[in-house]
Parts: structure tokens; sequence; C-alpha cells
């Protein structure tokens, strides 16, 4: 058995497969696009089928690459949360699309249930809130609008992506592990398992579901590579960017900046409650113990740069915006509440829609782009403000994804949060956190402290601008965001 770690990084946009030796260094890369279906207003899906063809065309590069399936000691996988797959458990074959984590569609059955007063022993159970973000309403919603669900009975099979993964790879292991887990709204936070309670109010069959297991260990082999290579690493990509920014530590913190904005900080293993509207989750699970943690969601990070780039024509690459922002000494007044599918952490308010004010003939398109830019800050000090109150406020960010490769968008984060901020040179650490996993699961690591050596070396950035120009762009935030959530 070779020590080189291959990592399936499965995402929303993209899914792309990566090498890594033990020491942490990168081997090789490759990835490919995946297409986003929109059929109606707050509706987004995936082809189940496009994604195991995209995740396998990528995965078979990087084994070439790397000199075949003997030279792989072990798979590691990490994917996009709470987006869910149906699957016929016969053939292998979805029975409808997947639906997308950032999927609304199940907002009136949230609306429903909280007005039914369930919301408080929801959060009490699993950490969460009663939102369309998360699997368990996307899966009510398909059992009752999707007949093919109910018609397939036992054949039917439900997961997230990396058990939809698993089950391609290994040809029927139906497994998924405690962090994705976490974010079905049917998972015991303290316990564990399934909550058979959970199960039945969101309709979901519980034989359809696959079993709880460990973010690291011996789950099965693949042989779809010309040889039998163990899958020994799993985790929501949240928590893998977690692990890979070694925030090991109860109160260590890291944000990642890719399409949506994710904060999460080491609660230690006992499970957090949030009063401020944050989340509790599994941070990792390994030997059938958990590491907690509070997390802060934000549903609308480079997915907004997208948007200007190919829905509103104002830029032509994401990288100009740097240069951009930059050409302006301010925003002008201008101010971009980024609600393109709602608001998450800490309103949660699934109907807000985006908004742009403060506009006047004095304003250009630089001012609208770095207004953009400036709400990646503004709705991290959102999030701070709300993990202080609940306990946990952060000392120092750790921060990574694809948006803060951008030194303004770092530098802003410093000088808003009043904060160092630091970034890893290395900026995939998410894909690097699935290889500690798949590393301490085949045994190349004693533990997470031990495959830490694989992290590199970091920038840190520090605030900059005074008290007084920050509490002037705050309030000037705030006066924006109440006028969406109003």
């Amino acid at each position: 058995m070779g020590e080189i770690l291959l990592v399936i990084d499965e995402g929303t946009t993209s899914t792309r497969a990566m090498l890594f030796a033990p020491d942490g260094k990168c081997l090789g890369s490759h990835a490919a696009e995946l297409t986003q279906h929109y059929p109606g207003p707050g509706l987004v899906e995936h082809d189940a089928n496009e994604i195991w063809r995209r995740s396998l065309e990528c995965a078979s590069a990087m084994v070439t690459k790397a000199g075949g399936a003997d030279a792989i000691a072990a798979i590691g996988i990490t994917n996009q949360r709470e987006t869910i797959v149906f699957w016929d458990k016969t053939n292998g074959e979805p029975l409808a699309p997947a639906i997308v984590w950032q999927d609304r569609r199940s907002a009136p059955l949230c609306r429903k249930l909280k007005e039914a007063g369930e919301e408080p022993g929801v959060q009490a159970r699993t950490g969460l809130l009663l939102d369309p973000y998360f699997s368990g309403t996307k899966i009510a919603w398909a059992m009752e609008h999707w007949p093919q669900l109910k018609g397939a009975g036992d054949r039917l099979a439900i997961g997230t992506i990396e058990s939809w993964l698993v089950w391609k790879l290994t040809g029927g292991l139906h497994i998924t592990d405690a962090t994705n887990a976490s974010r079905t709204l049917m998972m015991g936070l303290g316990s564990g398992g399934w909550s058979d309670g959970l199960i039945d109010m969101f309709g979901c069959p519980r034989d359809a579901l696959p079993e709880i297991v460990d973010c690291a260990g011996q789950y099965g082999t693949t042989p779809v590579f010309g040889g039998s290579i163990p899958i020994c690493g799993m985790a929501g990509d949240q928590q893998a960017a977690t692990i890979g920014q070694a925030c090991f530590t109860k109160g260590d913190t890291k944000a990642t900046f890719g399409t949506g904005a994710f904060v999460l900080t080491n609660a230690g293993t006992t499970p957090p409650a949030s009063k401020n509207r944050l989340l509790a989750t599994v941070l990792w699970q390994l030997g059938g113990r958990r590491t907690y943690a509070i997390e802060g969601s934000v549903f609308v990070a480079g997915s907004l740069v997208q948007w200007l780039r190919d829905s509103v024509n104002l830029i032509e690459t994401a990288p100009e915006t740097e240069a951009i922002a930059r050409s302006v000494p301010d925003n002008g007044g201008v101010y971009l509440v980024p609600a393109l599918s709602g608001l998450g952490a800490p309103w949660w308010e699934p109907d807000a829609r985006a908004a742009i004010s403060g506009l006047s003939f004095s304003s250009t398109r630089a001012h609208i782009v770095r207004a953009a830019l400036e709400a990646m800050a503004h709705q991290s000090h959102d999030l701070k403000t709300a993990f202080a109150a609940d306990g946990a406020d952060w000392s120092r960010l750790r921060v990574d994804g694809g948006m803060v490769t951008n030194d303004w968008i770092a530098q802003d984060l410093a000088d808003m949060l009043d904060l160092p901020v630091d970034r890893p040179d290395f900026a995939e650490t998410t894909a690097l956190g699935a290889a500690m996993l798949a590393g301490v699961g085949c045994g190349l690591f004693a533990n997470l402290e031990d495959a830490a050596k694989m992290r590199g070396p970091e920038a840190t950035f520090e605030a900059r601008i005074d008290a007084e120009a920050r509490g002037r762009r705050l309030a000037g935030w705030k006066a924006a965001v109440e006028r969406v959530v109003r």
C-alpha cells in the first residue's frame, strides 16, 4: 500500500479530486464543474448521476497521476452537506433530482412547524433550527410531492452526498458520517443516533436511511479504480475545513468563504446550546466520541460574486473585484445585503430578498462591487456578535475558501472584526481536512493532532482602521439589513 491520500471534494458548483502526501503537500488536483438546475424561484437541484460521473472522472484522473490504485493509502470524502439524494437500492439509480442545500422549497413546511410550536423541541434535540436549509425538511417535501419515492417502497435509499458517493464507490454500502447526519434534523445531537420522533415528523422511511459512523475508520473498499482502495475518512465540508485549520482546542474558530460562508467554533465534548439562533453541530466523531461546534451559516458569499459576473454583468472575472474595490476610497454609502436565497444566521429569514441601498448619481459600478465584497465582513460581524452573546467570542479567526485569496477581503475582515485573521498559504483546507481524517482512518496518523503536520504556513492580517470608521460602516449595514428583514 502506498502513502498517498486521495480526496474527493464534492462541492456545490464543482467537484474535484486531490492527492496529498503525508506531509501535506498537494501532489495533484483535477476539477469539473457541476450543473445547477433552477426549475423555479428558490428551487435548486443537481443531477445525482452527474455528481457521480464528475467525481469518478476527477478521482480516476488522480489515481492515474498517482501511478495506480496501489499508490493510494486511502480515500477521504468531503461534501456539500445538506444536499439530499434519493435512489433505488436495487440498481443504484437516482429516483429524483438531488435537492441542494440552497433550495427553499420547504419554507412553507418550516413555517407550519414553527407555528405549531415545534422549533424549541427540534433545536433541543438536534442543535438546529427549522429552516429549508436542512435535509429533513427537503425529505418531507419530496416524500409528499414525488410519488415515485413512496412507490419505491423498500427499494428507496436516502442520503447526503457522501452517502451517495460511498454507495456508488462500494456497490451498496449505505453509511453516513456523524457530521453529515447532524445536519439532517433527524439525528439526536447528544445520542449520535437517528431519532424516531424526528424521522416521523419529517415523514422519512426509517429503513431508507444510512448507518451513522465515525469520521475516520475502515468503512469499506472500492474496486472502481483498477484495484482495491479503502475509504477511511468522511466529513461535511465545513467540518473538514475546521479540521484542516487544526481547530482542535475549544474556542478555536474558522470561517470558510466559498459558495456560502460558514463559521465554526470548537465547542468541546459537551453539546452546546445557542440562545442566539446559531447552530450546534457535530465537529467530528472518532471512536464513537463526538466533539461539537457552534456554527453560523451565511448562504451567499462567493455565489454573490458569481451573480455579479453571470447575472448582472458588472464584472468579467472574480479576481478583478479586488482591483475594483481598491479603486474607490469607500463604499460611497452603498450597501448590498446579499439575500439572494434568504438570510441565514443570525436572522434565519428564508423569504428575505437581496437589496442594494444608498444609491445616488455619484454611485458607480465600483461602489456596488465594493459593497458586495464588504458584505462578507458585515455578515461575519453579525455572526461574531451572536457568538459572543452565546459565550463563544472569537479571539482570532482562521479563514479559507476561494474568496479570501483576495487580499482586500482578508484585510477587510480583520478591519471590521478588529481581530487578527490567519489565512493559510494552502487555501484548500476542506480537502486537507478530509485527507487528515483519511490518514487517521488508515493508520498513517495516530490522531488528528498528529495529522496536523499536514497544515502549512499562514499569513496574518491585522486590523488597520479606527473604531469610528468601523462604527460608521456597521451602522450603515445595520440599517440596510433592517430594511430587508422588516
